[in-house]
């Protein structure tokens, strides 16, 4: 049975995810919407992209902890630590949150990808999950210069580095197939751009083309 705390929380953290730090940051400290440049998408990528490191990498950690954030507030449900149903909660909270940045409220449902909300998620339930998430987002960064890749293939990672660690609950389980899967769909251009060897790619010491 949904309860009432359980609306109220997943509510909670799809506003939360819909903070939309590309698009405020860009209009406070440039006078300028991410989304009409580059791949106009509001991520932290187009961000470093459009208008610089200093401000895009600010981005990428508020993106990131507002998934963090997200989860955490888990906390606050009556139900206790470890149980199903806080699990079941948990990872209702966590789609709420990455739907929340792909289609935020507060800017005309017009957001981002998902990819740097969900790796907060992926904190806030595995701390030592996503330091190895991490490590395949930057392997394969060094190795390809693909930004769309490097965080496909981390986010796909999740639900192995689970397996491995014998995280296994079925909510749990659930959560580190559906996320991936909605990151996968907010990808689909990326994709075909790489199919087709047309994607662009960002190097570690030099930015160049879209994402």
């Amino acid at each position: 049975m949904i309860e009432t705390q359980d609306i109220v929380l997943v509510t909670m953290a799809y506003l939360i995810g819909s903070i939309p730090f590309s698009v405020w940051l860009g209009r406070y400290f440039h006078g300028q919407d991410v989304r009409e440049f580059g791949s106009k998408n509001a991520g932290a990528t187009n961000t470093i992209r459009t208008f610089g490191k200093k401000t895009g990498f600010l981005v990428l950690f508020l993106d990131i902890m507002k998934g963090w954030v997200a989860v955490g507030l888990v906390c606050l449900s009556s139900y206790p630590s470890g149980s199903s149903t806080r699990l079941h909660l948990e990872v209702a909270m966590a789609v709420a949150a990455v739907i929340g940045h792909i289609l935020p409220i507060y800017v005309g449902f017009k957001g981002g990808k998902g990819v740097a909300t969900t790796m907060g998620i992926i904190f806030g339930i595995n701390p030592t999950v996503a330091l190895l998430c991490f490590v395949v987002f930057f392997l394969v960064l060094v190795i390809s210069h693909y930004v769309s890749l490097a965080s496909m293939l981390a986010i796909l990672s999740f639900p192995i580095w689970l397996i491995i660690y014998k995280a296994t609950h079925p909510w749990l389980m659930a959560g580190a197939i559906l996320l991936p899967i909605m990151v996968i769909i907010t990808h689909r251009k990326n994709i075909l751009r790489l199919l087709k060897n047309e994607e662009s790619t960002l190097r570690i010491f030099g930015i160049k083309g879209k994402n």
